[in-house]
C-alpha cells in the first residue's frame, strides 16, 4: 500500500512539474473595471506590450452599476476602478479604497495644480488620481435651429418642442435646473429642490424623452435637433458634414462637472501593476492620445502640447460649474423628487 501511494505521489508530482515546464510562469495580470469604451484599445495594447502585463478589462454603464457590483462582492477580483467624484467620496468613506502612494506615480506631477484644490470629494487626492474631467452640455443642429441662447433655457424654446432630449440622469438634470435658478447643484434645501422640480417639469413638456444612451445616435439621424448630454457621445456618431452644422456649448449658468478617477480597491491583489498603469496613463503622449480620442480637455498639462485635436470645450469653460458631491442622507429627497418628475406622484 505504501509503495502504491509513493508511486502515485511521484506521478502527481511529475505531471505537475511537466505542466509548469510546459506553461512557464504566468504573465502578471491587472483587473480593470471601467466605463464602457473609456480607454482606446491601442492604449491598452501598448501598456500590455511594454510591461508584459495582461489586462482583463470589464465595463459598466453607470456609477450605480459599478458600486452595486462591488458592494455585493461581484467585483472582488478587480484592482483598478474609475468612479466619478461623488462615488469616489462614497467609496472612500466606506473603506473600499487604498490610500494612494504618490511616490509610485511620478507622473502625478503632470496634473494641473489649479484643478486639484477643486476636488473636494477627495481632499489632497489621498485615495484617487484624476483621469478625465468634463461635463454634459447641449449639442444643437444649427441647420435646424440657427439662433439660440447658450443657456439651459433653450429647453423652453418653442422651436425645439418635441425635438430635444434630456439626460436620464437625476443629478445632471436637477443640477442644470438648480444652476438655472442660481442655486448650487449640490443644494440640500427642500424649497430650492421644489423650484428645480418645477423647472424640469416645464422642460419635460417639450422633451421627447429622458435618454442617457442613444441621444447621440438620435441626433446623428436627425431625429433630435438638440440634445442634453456629453459632446463625445454626439461627435463620435456624426459625419464631417454634420459636424459643420453642430455646436456644443456649456450653458452660461454652469452645471455639473465630473471628474472620473483612478482608484485602487482595498482588496486589490495586483497593486504593482495598478500603479504602473496609473503612471502610464499620465505620460503626456499617452494621455494626449486618450483626450484626442474623446476630444476632451486635458487635466495633464504637458499632454496639452501633444494633443492634435481641439476639444469641444476647455477647462476654462467649466470655471463657473461645480463638481457633484455626495448628498449623504439627502439623497433620498433627490430620489423622491426625481421619481415625481419621471413618473409623477
Amino acid at each position: 500500500m505504501k509503495k502504491i501511494i509513493c508511486i502515485a505521489a511521484i506521478v502527481v508530482i511529475a505531471v505537475a512539474a511537466l505542466a509548469v515546464f510546459n506553461c512557464g510562469p504566468q504573465k502578471p495580470r491587472l483587473y480593470i473595471y471601467n466605463w464602457t469604451y473609456y480607454i482606446p484599445d491601442e492604449v491598452l495594447e501598448d501598456f500590455q506590450k511594454r510591461y508584459g502585463i495582461k489586462v482583463i478589462y470589464d465595463m459598466y454603464a453607470s456609477n450605480e452599476e459599478m458600486y452595486a457590483k462591488l458592494k455585493v462582492g461581484g467585483g472582488s477580483r478587480y484592482d483598478l476602478v474609475f468612479p466619478s467624484g461623488d462615488f469616489t467620496s462614497i467609496m472612500r468613506n466606506e473603506g473600499m479604497l487604498q490610500e494612494i502612494d504618490k511616490s509610485r506615480i511620478p507622473n502625478f506631477s503632470n496634473i494641473d495644480p489649479e484643478i486639484l484644490p477643486r476636488l473636494t470629494f477627495d481632499p489632497g487626492s489621498r485615495f484617487s488620481v484624476p483621469y478625465a474631467m468634463g461635463m454634459a452640455g447641449i449639442s444643437v443642429n444649427t441647420a435646424r435651429v440657427p439662433e439660440f441662447e447658450k443657456s439651459w433655457r433653450i429647453f423652453e424654446n418653442p422651436a425645439l418642442r418635441g425635438r430635444f432630449t434630456l439626460l436620464d440622469d437625476m443629478r445632471e438634470v436637477l443640477g442644470a435646473a438648480l444652476r438655472t435658478l442660481g442655486y448650487s447643484l449640490n443644494s440640500k434645501n427642500p424649497a430650492e429642490l421644489e423650484e428645480a422640480k418645477a423647472v424640469v417639469l416645464e422642460w419635460k413638456k417639450g422633451a421627447v424623452k429622458f435618454d442617457a444612451e442613444a441621444f447621440g445616435k438620435g441626433f446623428a439621424a436627425g431625429e433630435f435637433w438638440a440634445v442634453h448630454g456629453y459632446a463625445e457621445n454626439v461627435f463620435l456618431e456624426i459625419d464631417d458634414n454634420m459636424r459643420a452644422n453642430t455646436v456644443f456649448f456649456v450653458p452660461k449658468e454652469g452645471g455639473p462637472v465630473y471628474m472620473d478617477n483612478m482608484v485602487i480597491l482595498k482588496d486589490a491583489r495586483n497593486i504593482d501593476a495598478a500603479y504602473k498603469f496609473i503612471n502610464y496613463i499620465h505620460e503626456p503622449e499617452v494621455y494626449a492620445k486618450i483626450m484626442d480620442y474623446f476630444e476632451l480637455p486635458s487635466v495633464n498639462i504637458p499632454a496639452r502640447a501633444h494633443m492634435t485635436v481641439t476639444p469641444h470645450y476647455q477647462i476654462e469653460d467649466m470655471a463657473d460649474s461645480e463638481f457633484k458631491e455626495d448628498l449623504g442622507e439627502h439623497l433620498e429627497m433627490y430620489n423622491r423628487i426625481w421619481q415625481e418628475i419621471r413618473i409623477g406622484r
